[in-house]
């Protein structure tokens, strides 16, 4: 968790900096234009993970559309590949997930800025597999070392389901360039799981647990806003 504190503390700084910055860029005028657009970008989280950590892979590209005044439509797709070992068996789950859903901007923007404080809602759908790579059998006596199993064994065409609630913010560190972070709560709600184990990870829900359906998140995002009109607001 400290990762991502530090990471939110920055994003914090640069959000009061982005604050300060147009204040004193800001006109006595009663008048300016708020951009509605496409927002595109990546979570410059995965790729990073991807290089520090031998047993993940992944990516994902998300994007948004401003529909009206603070109401954005808000979609992310990606894939990851994550080893998950125990005492008593090694997994691996693969596969491709999608997002979709609304977010709502609590921020009040002073004349120019774009910023966004928000909270969102998705639905989230993957479909991946499941590989076996080995377990142990279980036995009570220990004069005999542990009887250990070898894959792969794969099962394919599994699929989950979940709402998540998303907090963040994004920050306008230059035009229509943003920065930021957020957290997420996930609710599983469905899943089809293997004749043999259960799902230990689920691409884009992270860690699943027999005992409880709940699962939590983080992204860090850069992303590109493409203005498609303007509007003036008084």
């Amino acid at each position: 968790m400290k990762p991502i504190r530090i990471f939110l503390f920055t994003i914090s700084l640069l959000f009061f900096f982005s604050t300060a910055l147009h204040a004193q860029t800001a006109t006595d005028s009663i008048q300016f234009e708020e951009k509605f657009g496409i927002r595109v970008g990546i979570d410059l989280s995965k790729p990073l993970r991807t290089l520090l950590d031998e047993d993940y892979s992944g990516f994902e590209i998300l994007g948004d559309y401003r529909v009206y005044k603070d109401y954005y439509l808000a979609a992310e797709i990606g894939n990851e590949k994550m080893d998950y070992s125990e005492d008593n068996l090694s997994v691996t789950s693969n596969g491709s997930y999608i997002k979709l859903g609304v977010d709502y901007n609590a921020y009040e923007n002073w004349a120019g800025m774009e910023n966004l404080i928000f909270v969102g809602l998705r639905y989230g759908f993957a479909t991946f597999s499941q590989t076996l790579n080995e377990y142990a059998i279980y036995t009570d006596t220990q004069f005999f070392p542990p009887n250990i199993v070898q894959g792969p064994f794969e099962t394919s065409g599994l699929t989950a389901s979940w709402v998540e609630l998303m907090v963040g913010m994004k920050v306008e560190l230059f035009n229509n360039i943003f920065l930021g972070a957020n957290l997420q709560l996930k609710r599983r709600v469905t899943q089809s799981t293997p004749s043999n184990f259960d799902n230990l990870t689920i691409p884009g829900f992270n860690r699943s647990y027999d005992d409880s359906s709940f699962g939590v998140g983080y992204g860090y995002t850069i992303s590109y806003l493409i203005p498609l009109y303007k509007k003036s607001k008084n």
